[in-house]
């Protein structure tokens, strides 16, 4: 038979150890006047019955909830888990939990997610904007993680640099002509990081830019790319704004029976889940989402501390951009003497 003994609260505590439930509250939540001895002895007391505090309870004392939310542009973009997963798990060591929603790339639905969380008394929030939108302040206080150049950002990758590093890897393999492969010119992220790219090309070096969302707007949704009339004007790098991009490029260069990276170079950005096992496995420009997620959480919760949960503010931090790593892998190499001297020739003509 099950027992139904009640768990451990305040007045077991209390009673066991000949102190008021006052003392045991302020103890525990660290308020009011009592001793470091006393307090020390009432939380080891605690654990050893196994207390654990309620939420209700907690915010009744402070005024806050210990719930954060976490609004996100795709939950189904795989890049979006991985930065949930990070907030989540800076949340937790704050002790917080996490609320998330989606907008599902709309508008109208962003404003509604964050109007939703607010309701459900959030102490503040983390915010991942829906593309080129700007987050204004609610009634509680918002970090926003988009890019370093979006105003009110908080803290986000550093993705102009991340760029240069793409372009500095392309030229060290002696890649002249790039195509950089964006969704959509709209995107603030992949502004920057197309925008690192050309500024990271070296002397003799060309870019030209595919928006694939313009090119899908005259010939349909899920046209080919036309990337091997590219590779046969000269174009030896695909610098893709994502892997998603990049995985689109490869899998239509392989189609077309250019081999990747013999013929041509395919780069990427985000390091997803598969890109590491893709054939050849992809070169791309990682986000480090654990320490953002860590600047993001930390001025979040310095401003609910010092200023309370109702102060609608939009959080800015010490750090607000975190350097990308580059990693490469098999998708990008040199430039075959023969493509060289084609590549240098049209660039003489």
């Amino acid at each position: 038979m099950a027992s139904s003994r009640p768990g451990p609260n305040l007045s077991r505590i209390a009673t066991a150890l000949g102190v008021s439930v006052a003392t045991v509250s302020n103890a525990l939540s660290g308020k009011g006047r009592v001793s470091e001895q006393l307090a020390e002895k009432i939380r080891e007391h605690a654990a050893e019955l196994g207390y654990i505090p309620s939420q209700a309870g907690r915010a009744l004392r402070t005024g806050r909830s210990g719930v954060l939310g976490l609004v996100l542009p795709d939950i189904a973009n795989p890049l979006f888990p991985k930065i949930a997963q990070a907030i989540e798990f800076a949340a937790k060591s704050a002790d917080y939990g996490v609320l998330i929603a989606d907008s599902r790339g709309d508008v109208t639905a962003q404003t509604e997610a964050i109007n939703r969380l607010i309701e459900r008394g959030v102490d503040g929030m983390v915010v991942v904007p829906r593309r080129a939108t700007r987050i204004s302040a609610s009634s509680c206080p918002v970090a926003v993680i988009d890019t370093a150049s979006t105003p009110g950002n908080t803290v986000a990758a550093d993705h102009w640099q991340g760029g240069q590093q793409i372009a500095a890897h392309l030229a060290s393999l002696g890649h002249k002509r790039v195509l950089i492969i964006g969704n959509n010119p709209e995107s603030n992220v992949q502004n920057d990081r197309a925008g690192g790219i050309r500024s990271g090309l070296t002397a003799g070096m060309s870019s030209e830019t595919l928006w694939i969302e313009k090119l899908e707007q005259t010939s349909g949704s899920g046209c080919r790319l036309g990337l091997a009339n590219k590779a046969a004007e000269g174009f030896t790098a695909f610098a893709a704004l994502s892997d998603l991009q990049a995985l689109r490029a490869l899998t239509e260069l392989q189609q077309d029976g250019i081999n990747v990276p013999t013929d041509v170079s395919v780069t990427g950005f985000d390091d997803l889940i598969w890109s590491p096992v893709v054939t050849p496995a992809l070169t791309t420009a990682r986000m480090d989402m654990d320490r953002i997620a860590e600047i993001a959480i930390s001025a979040l919760l310095k401003v609910i501390m010092e200023n309370g949960t109702r102060e609608g503010i939009i959080v800015t931090a010490e750090t607000d951009r975190v350097p990308m790593q580059l990693i490469v892998r098999q998708s990008s190499g040199p430039v075959s003497p023969a493509k060289q001297n084609l590549t240098d020739g049209e660039l003489l003509t």
